[in-house]
């Protein structure tokens, strides 16, 4: 047998063995689908308005239960895993990658699929106080710069070479060469030729580095610095979750507080999904008031 075939026999073992373990901790699919509706793996993939692949892939990633099979080998889903490909789209629908979010996400659709839903739940809570401390973040920045705007020049010599305003600010060379680069602040220059950073540069500085910290966009704090001179405090929230039209390529923190609270909204609705899935393991509870 080739090292490929082996490889691949291998890999299918590892699944069915996984598909095992989750049926035997979390209790087989078959003991609830008696009272639900069944689905093929088209059928399902259509509800999800997905590709059948697509629902393929999410099983073999464990984003959903493994299925059962009929004698002929083919796929039979139930309205558990219709349920439970509603919270993978709304898991994935949300691009937040800082502090672990993304890996939080993905572990509350594995409780899923091991129904293990009180994990599930409780791992859906601290996804949604994550959000909520990323929105604080960022809200506490944009206060930040705020007052940054509303101060005096930071005190400081009449020059500073870029080591020690790298130094002074706790960033590296690579950092503010980063961020000169592209068009976040305008260096002058000594006789000699080398940057030097004055009180307003200093500042400037500051205003990147507060927003950088909160996981703002280089392109989100280069509309705010375009515009700092005539920017007040309400309107700073405005200019840095809105990119201009001109911006063909959106990251999610070009508009970071917009999908934070948009990932926190999923937060919330995959919670009550995850209480539907309980709700159709539990059948004799009455239905939950969604």
């Amino acid at each position: 047998m080739s090292e490929g075939c082996l490889r691949g026999n291998l890999e299918t073992a590892f699944f069915m063995c996984d598909c095992l373990m989750v049926l035997v901790s979390g209790g087989s699919l078959a003991e609830w689908e008696l009272d639900m509706q069944t689905y093929t793996t088209k059928a399902l993939a259509s509800l999800a308005n997905v590709h059948p692949n697509t629902v393929r892939l999410y099983e073999r990633l464990q984003f959903i239960t493994c299925s059962e099979r009929k004698a002929n080998g083919y796929r039979v889903f139930t309205d558990i895993h219709v349920i439970q490909m509603q919270l993978t789209r709304l898991s994935l629908r949300s691009e937040i990658l800082q502090h672990g979010l993304r890996d939080q996400a993905l572990y509350i659709l594995r409780r899923s699929a091991d129904l293990d839903l009180e994990g599930a739940l409780d791992a859906t809570a601290a996804y949604a106080s994550g959000l909520e401390e990323e929105i604080v973040r960022a809200r506490s920045a944009v206060s930040d710069v705020a007052s940054l705007l509303a101060s005096d020049h930071i005190g400081c010599p009449v020059a500073l070479t870029r080591k020690q305003t790298a130094l002074r600010l706790g960033l590296t060379i690579d950092t503010l060469r980063n961020w000169e680069l592209n068009g976040l602040i305008h260096t002058k220059r000594s006789r000699n030729g080398y940057r030097i950073y004055d009180g307003e540069d200093l500042k400037r500085l500051s205003i990147i580095r507060t927003l950088r910290l909160a996981n703002y966009s280089l392109m989100s704090i280069l509309r705010l610095m375009n515009g700092l001179e005539d920017t007040g405090e309400s309107e700073l929230e405005t200019i840095l979750n809105t990119p201009a039209p001109s911006e063909d390529i959106i990251s999610v923190c070009d508009r970071l507080l917009i999908s934070l609270e948009a990932a926190k909204a999923d937060a919330l609705q995959m919670e009550q999904l995850l209480l539907k899935i309980m709700h159709l393991m539990e059948p004799s509870t009455e239905p939950p008031d969604f």
